[in-house]
């Protein structure tokens, strides 16, 4: 799609719609002439060359890729408007983008999303005719932050346990809940380690377990299938992050990711996803959805001024978050026109960066000079160079020497890296040397979908790295 094309035809849109309101006088306060704006301009756009080429296929280091064109023409559009979705007097036409958007997410995870029989006053639905609840949120910092609360506000007085490998905003978000955190040891593939999760939840200090689905250091998936019949024996909720992996829930059973945990998502009581990461949205945007609508009373306020234009349900009334931008739901509910979250729609995206990531395996599985430290699950592939003597100490040194040099290079990759403390990269490679309390690995992140085509070029440019030392 031509972007500057549809960038004017949105500018002309508002124009349109802002006309049929009658002519008035813009404030001189306001005004910029185009010279001075030109010399900011200037400086501003040669400021923004300081950045990492994240569009490009030899970026393959964090979880960061532009927008795609819809979305910036969703949010580019409304953001002329600027409606904030914290009620509906502040943007009712992206209030309601926002609700079909996250119906459609909740529609991704199996989850029910359709209202019951109107109960609240008048014939309009009341707070518990939506099931499941959800929003979206400038991030996924702030939709785990409101699982938390909500899992703090049903279980008073118990805590919070996750894997050790977990992001760390749960332990974070957690102090400031004031709510203890129980960071859980992971096992030979990076996920909770079960014998220790029922160690913890045995103790009866826990009362939710938070279950990651794509870490954001391996992409490992926590077993999500496996801990339900725990949790429902010790009467623990379960929290599932699938803040980065999420979407990958529309390949379950396909090109290679296996299909249990993410079937068993429906059964857990919230979920958290990102569509700021592989649901091609620019940042923030991020979103939480609870199974059981009746939580919405927790989040209970009333404002003498924000309500007066509807009796429906307000966004603001389930969510922590006051105004939020409108923006971000019209750019999902665009590209989702678009690009539905469905296996053939938004899974085709993610499914091109899943099988870079296989490719990229298989590649340095036939290495003589490059090692994996664990097989991809997602589209994150970590590995390391070979060396002779196999340690700690010389791994760490070598990664960090790849990861300079790829950048420095006349044909520049951009890479990652991923700590692996000393018992972790035991468990993994028994016969590396543990002569240091960990080491970093080289990490590649493959979200983008032109990954595929450039993965061969990709793994040329770091094996060259890698003979180099």
């Amino acid at each position: 799609m031509d972007l500057q094309h549809w960038l004017g035809r949105a500018n002309r849109a508002v124009q349109d719609w802002a006309d049929t309101f009658g002519p008035y006088q813009p404030h001189p306060s306001l005004h910029v002439d185009d010279r001075r704006f030109a010399a900011a301009f200037e400086e501003f756009s040669g400021r923004l060359t300081d950045n990492y080429p994240f569009f490009h296929p030899s970026y393959a280091g964090q979880m960061l890729k532009p927008p795609h064109p819809a979305a910036v023409v969703g949010h580019l559009t409304a953001m002329l408007i600027n409606p904030n979705n914290h009620a509906l007097d502040g943007g009712p036409a992206t209030a309601a983008m926002e609700r079909e958007a996250v119906a459609r997410l909740a529609a991704m995870f199996g989850y029910d999303t359709l209202p019951h029989s109107p109960s609240g006053a008048g014939g309009t639905p009341s707070r518990s005719d939506y099931a499941p609840l959800g929003h979206l949120t400038t991030s996924g910092t702030i939709a785990n932050l409101e699982a938390l609360f909500v899992a703090r506000e049903l279980h008073p007085g118990r805590g919070i346990a996750h894997s050790a490998d977990a992001h760390y905003t749960h332990g974070r978000m957690c102090h400031v809940l004031g709510v203890p955190s129980h960071p859980v040891r992971t096992d030979a593939r990076g996920r909770i380690d079960l014998d220790a999760l029922e160690d913890v939840l045995r103790t009866g200090d826990v009362g939710t377990v938070v279950l990651t689905t794509g870490t954001t250091g391996l992409g490992a998936v926590d077993p999500v299938h496996e801990v339900l019949p725990i949790a429902e024996r010790y009467g623990v909720r379960i929290h599932v992050d699938a803040a980065y992996g999420g979407f990958f829930t529309l390949l379950a059973g396909t090109e290679g990711v296996a299909p249990e945990p993410w079937r068993a998502i429906p059964r857990c009581d919230s979920v958290v996803v990102d569509p700021h990461k592989h649901g091609l949205q620019p940042y923030g945007c991020g979103a939480v959805l609870f199974r059981d609508p009746e939580v919405g009373r927790f989040y209970l306020h009333d404002s003498p001024y924000t309500y007066f234009t509807s009796a429906e349900l307000h966004l603001g009334e389930i969510s922590l978050e006051c105004s939020r931008a409108g923006a971000s739901a019209a750019a999902l509910w665009l590209t989702f026109q678009l690009l539905p979250p469905t296996r053939d729609g938004l899974g085709a995206v993610l499914a091109a960066g899943r099988r870079a990531a296989l490719r990229w395996a298989e590649l340095i599985d036939a290495s003589e000079v490059l090692e994996l430290y664990q097989r991809p699950e997602l589209d994150i592939v970590t590995y390391f160079p070979v060396l002779e003597p196999p340690a700690l100490t010389a791994i760490d040194a070598a990664s960090a020497r790849i990861l300079a040099d790829g950048m420095a290079a006349p044909d520049p990759v951009f890479l990652s890296t991923f700590r692996a403390g000393r018992e972790a990269f035991a468990a993994r490679h028994p016969k590396v040397a543990q002569d240091a309390d960990g080491a970093r690995v080289l990490r590649s992140v493959l979200m983008k979908p032109e990954s595929e085509h450039h993965v061969d070029r990709l793994h040329g440019s770091v094996e060259e790295l890698a003979r180099a030392l």
